[in-house]
């Protein structure tokens, strides 16, 4: 496989026209068998390995190894894209797990993907796997981890967190997402990293991007370090995705309007395509039995005074439990597409979309 671009040149001007206008909900990553369907999970969900396990092994063995996983993570991450192009057209959005290419960044693993065998595995595999994406109208995204830092002073970790972002832009390259402004959506999402060097830190890490990478880059509000308001000035740099649970904690316990003006810079931030955001509820089993109720807001200050802390109430929920939260963001979704963020993946997004078509929507 080629090795990501290292030309820099100046950032396009991103088309105005509106793309990718259907509303959509999504779930990430990993495929939950529903109740009666008796598929194995692992015949939808990826794999990966070690680097200890690698190591271990001599470099044929390596790349025997990898290939065996390429081959079963191709053909889950085609039997997940098969699953969502089959569903309504409001659930087509998938967010696709990072270790495609298991280890493919570590000095390790990072030879073997050179080797032909692996070029093809990876080439042939991906391809037609984003053609039917982009003919079923599939919204497909990447969120590399939490290592994965653009705003940092380590020289190390920056050229390990712009590495990890060229390995995700390389993915999308070869699901043919490449080759300018988010093609059909497409977005590879990051946090904004280490609080110290800021926003200013984060432009610096971003500019070490090669212009595909750049052009498939969203930044996140999160629970702690970045809330909306601290991302706002990076609109004119890069999309952001807003984060309504993120918010919720950060802001303690503020629940956004979709006619919040903050929203419509967010809005202006994707320069003509659809905005995606993130979407989860607090655990239920965690929270005092007066504040289980599916019908009404879970209540911050409450939570608070009830003795629970913000580690707690950030932990995300199996299922989309609350009515009320769902009702909220279903009102999000007059100008954002949604990624459900919750651990039974495919049933809570469901979950979602089955408030929004009681609400007239998809």
């Amino acid at each position: 496989m080629p090795a990501a671009a290292p030309a820099r040149p100046a950032r396009r001007t991103a088309p105005a026209a509106p793309r990718s206008p259907a509303m959509r909900i999504g779930w990430c990553c990993k495929w939950v068998p529903p109740p009666g369907d008796d598929r194995p999970a692992a015949a939808l969900n990826l794999r990966d390995t070690t680097i200890a396990a690698l190591s271990r092994l001599t470099p044929a063995q390596a790349t025997e190894k990898l290939l065996g996983l390429v081959h079963h993570n191709v053909a889950a991450l085609a039997a997940q894209v098969e699953e969502v192009a089959k569903a309504p057209p409001l659930e087509r959005c998938l967010r696709i797990l990072s270790g495609v290419l298991p280890c493919y960044t570590h000095p390790v693993a990072r030879p073997r993907y050179d080797e032909p065998v692996l070029r093809a595995a990876a080439e042939t595999g991906l391809a037609p796997i984003g053609a039917r994406a982009r003919a079923a109208g599939v919204r497909l995204s990447m969120h590399p981890g939490q290592f994965c830092v653009l705003s940092t002073d380590s020289a190390t970790a920056l050229e390990g967190s712009v590495a990890e972002v060229e390995y995700h832009t390389q993915i999308m390259r070869l699901l043919g997402l490449t080759g300018g402004w988010h093609p059909e959506g497409a977005h590879i999402n990051v946090h904004g990293g280490a609080r110290g060097p800021g926003v200013a830190g984060f432009r610096r890490g971003f500019a070490r991007l090669s212009q595909e990478a750049r052009d498939l880059l969203t930044v996140e509000n999160d629970e702690t370090a970045y809330g909306l308001d601290d991302l706002l000035p990076l609109a004119e740099t890069l999309p952001i995705v807003f984060d309504l649970h993120h918010h919720w904690c950060h802001g303690a316990g503020e629940h956004v309007a979709p006619e919040d003006p903050r929203l419509a810079v967010v809005r202006q931030s994707w320069r003509g395509t659809r905005p995606i955001g993130h979407l989860s509820a607090p655990r239920e089993d965690l929270l005092p039995e007066d504040q289980r109720h599916p019908d009404v807001l879970p209540d911050w200050g409450r939570l608070m005074a009830a003795g629970l802390n913000a580690r707690v109430l950030r932990q995300h929920s199996d299922r989309m439990w609350n009515r009320a939260i769902n009702a909220w963001a279903v009102a999000h979704l007059a100008w954002t597409d949604l990624e459900v963020e919750a651990k039974h993946k495919n049933l809570a997004s469901h979950d979602l979309a089955e408030a929004a078509r009681g609400a007239g929507l998809g």
